[in-house]
């Protein structure tokens, strides 16, 4: 069913231990929040987090619950959570957890903001200098590379 896990873990002390557990709501609850945050969090802030969690899992698992480090990171996901609200429709099938549909009212998705229409928001002539611009430190790189090479 849902949110059974068998998994092989490895322990603090250094030893691999094996361990089933039963999650059925937390593994509910994880994919319909996880949902939230694709439209609720910036891309950047998402990588960021995405970058933390294995730290925060690992001091979280081992047991260093008021840590200094773990204040740190948790004002940080404190923080990045902020404006993770809203609702999400979720679909229970053979074992997963499916998001069917999702609102809130701190999405940043916008829909008139996300055509590839031609629009008032953005046209395709915008594609070409953000092309360009995000090309740039690979430009200067091939020239500095070039220079290097030729001496």
């Amino acid at each position: 069913g849902i949110g059974r896990l068998d998994m092989v873990e490895n322990r603090f002390v250094g030893m691999k231990s094996r361990g089933v557990y039963e999650t059925p709501g937390g593994t509910i609850l994880r994919c319909a929040h996880r949902d939230l945050e694709t439209i609720t969090l910036d891309r950047e802030v998402m990588k960021i987090r995405d970058s933390l969690i294995p730290r925060y899992a690992e001091l979280i698992y081992n047991g260093f619950w008021f840590s200094p480090e773990m204040k740190l990171l948790q004002k940080t996901m404190d923080n990045a959570q902020e404006t993770v609200n809203g609702v999400v429709r979720l679909k229970l099938i053979k074992g997963n957890c499916i998001p069917v549909g999702r609102k809130s009212d701190q999405s940043l998705y916008q829909e008139s903001f996300a055509t590839f229409e031609e629009d008032a928001v953005y046209t395709q002539s915008d594609a070409g200098g953000f092309i360009r611009l995000n090309a740039l430190r690979l430009t200067i790189q091939a020239l500095v590379e070039k220079k290097r090479t030729k001496n």
